[in-house]
């Protein structure tokens, strides 16, 4: 197992961070860590790379424990905090040069990750002299410049405009084929296009954790249903009926059978005819909505 946490828990005076959370995942799966602010991701991964060292329960990478070996640990993971730390007045060859001597890099690998994050054309400019799109790749790069095991990633594409998302997307799925990797974002469709498996905490406790194609199949189905008059909303006591748009409704069933044939069968007994009738899913912004809800 490349990743273990069991029974994190993490408490800052009163409050508790983190509240007995395990989780295990395996070498080559990536995992989309989600979670509303202030709900314990960024703590979690500090303790994983072994940043904070003052919490109960334990995290392992790779059989070692974190707390117990930090330096082993270190060599294994690419990190990438939220606050992607840059020295701004180096040169963007010279930065990832420095990482990699710390590391004990083979010359050719600094190259390499210059290819791999497509930082070619600014290899040779000051870091304060790039784009935040620009300097969000050379903390990538920095963060794989040692070719670790592991790839923690605490919201990596910030700043990132929509070809940059797309390029980066790509990289970080195709480097995490034979990686584990742990990611943290905001962007729902980030985690869709690039996850194997979710995990979702709130308020420092494990809500979800599930493969992605179990979550999304196991979502509540949305049927999208347009007549060609109005409805008295009583009619739909027995649905959880609403109203999106003049004669339009939408109706939400907790089941995989396709309900399009039921809501077809009762307008014809009410006497509506149906313009227009789609089936969806629950997207998983509205999954993470519901989880996360603290009403």
């Amino acid at each position: 197992m490349s990743i273990s946490a069991k029974g994190i828990t993490k408490t800052y005076k009163t409050q508790k961070a983190l509240n007995n959370v395990s989780f295990n995942i395996p070498k080559g799966q990536i995992v989309g860590f989600l979670g509303p602010n202030g709900a314990g991701k960024s703590t979690m991964m500090k303790i994983l790379t072994g940043y904070i060292n003052t919490y109960d329960g334990d995290a392992k990478i790779n059989s070692i424990d974190v707390r117990k070996s930090p330096l082993d640990i270190q060599h294994k993971i690419g990190y990438l905090p939220e606050h992607n730390p840059l020295y701004l007045e180096m040169y963007v060859k010279e930065f990832l040069r420095f990482n990699a001597e710390i590391y004990g890099c083979p010359k050719g690998r600094i190259e390499e990750v210059i290819h791999l994050t497509n930082l070619n054309a600014e290899a040779h400019k000051k870091i304060h002299q790039l784009s935040k799109g620009y300097r969000q790749r050379v903390g990538l790069a920095a963060a794989l410049v040692h070719d670790p095991e592991i790839l923690i990633l605490d919201e990596p594409t910030t700043g990132l405009d929509p070809n940059q998302l797309t390029e980066i997307r790509s990289l970080i799925k195709s480097i995490g084929k034979d990686k584990t990797t742990l990611l943290s974002t905001h962007i729902m469709q980030e985690v869709e296009a690039i996850c194997d498996r979710v995990i979702i905490i709130n308020q420092g406790k494990l809500v979800a954790d599930e493969m992605l194609d179990d979550l999304t199949k196991n979502q509540q189905q949305i049927i999208y249903v347009e007549f060609d008059y109005s409805v008295e909303l009583e009619a739909f006591n027995r649905l959880k009926a609403k109203e999106v748009g003049l004669y339009a409704y939408e109706l939400h069933f907790d089941t995989e059978i396709d309900m399009r044939a039921y809501v077809f069968d009762f307008a014809h007994d009410i006497g509506l005819k149906i313009k227009t009738l789609n089936r969806k899913n629950q997207s998983l912004e509205e999954l993470f909505k519901s989880l996360t809800s603290n009403k």
